[in-house]
Parts: structure tokens; sequence; C-alpha cells
């Protein structure tokens, strides 16, 4: 597994980039991940990774990222339609959606209500 992709082992603390839905899912199955689906070419998306990575390094739950031109089918799957899409999964259920750029505190609001 390259660098930089979900595994077991893991520490986050920082984003995770996932190439795809099965890694999702792995990441996903037993704990609360706030994926950030995104684009390269998209201006609210490069400025919200700088929050992405400070929400990662305050909070236990998992910040995973999604290039959605590599990843097309995952981003159909979560019905994305424009970046950034943010979707909250609590052991592999969606439970929240925010679509556009957000700020940290929300974003830390937001996953304090599901992580302990």
């Amino acid at each position: 597994m390259e660098s930089g992709q979900a595994s077991d082992d893991d520490e986050y603390g920082r984003p995770v980039e996932v190439g795809g839905s099965d890694e999702l899912a792995v990441l996903a199955a037993s704990r609360t991940v706030l994926v950030a689906f995104r684009a390269d070419w998209c201006g609210p998306c490069q400025l919200q990774d700088p929050v992405l990575e400070t929400v990662a390094a305050d909070t236990d739950a998992a910040v995973a990222r999604i290039d959605v031109d590599a990843n097309p089918s995952v981003a159909d799957a979560y019905d994305v339609r424009g970046v950034p899409t943010l979707v909250l999964l609590v052991d592999g259920e969606r439970v929240d959606r925010l679509v556009g750029l957000r700020h940290g505190a929300e974003l830390r609001d937001l996953l304090a209500r599901y992580v302990g």
C-alpha cells in the first residue's frame, strides 16, 4: 500500500488519501470518518485542505480525502455533485453532509457530536 493511503496501522492525525470505495469501506467500517470529496482544480478545495489538516490533528475521527476526478464512481455513490463536499460516516453509515467551504470550528463541532 502506498504512503498516504488508508491502512489498519495508520495513526491518522492527518488526512488520509483514499483511492477507492473499498479503501473507504475499510476505513469507515468501525469508526467516524469525515470524507472530503475534492479536486485539484477546485480553488475552495485548496482552501479547505489546511482546515482539514488542522481538524485531523484535533480529533479522534479519521479525515479522508477523495479526488473526484480519479474516483468518479465513489463520488457518484455518495451523490457528490459539486466540490468540496464533506460527508460524515459513522460506522460506515452516512449521518451528515456539508457542501462548500467550511470553517474548522464548524467541522470540529460536527465531529464532537459523534466522537467521544
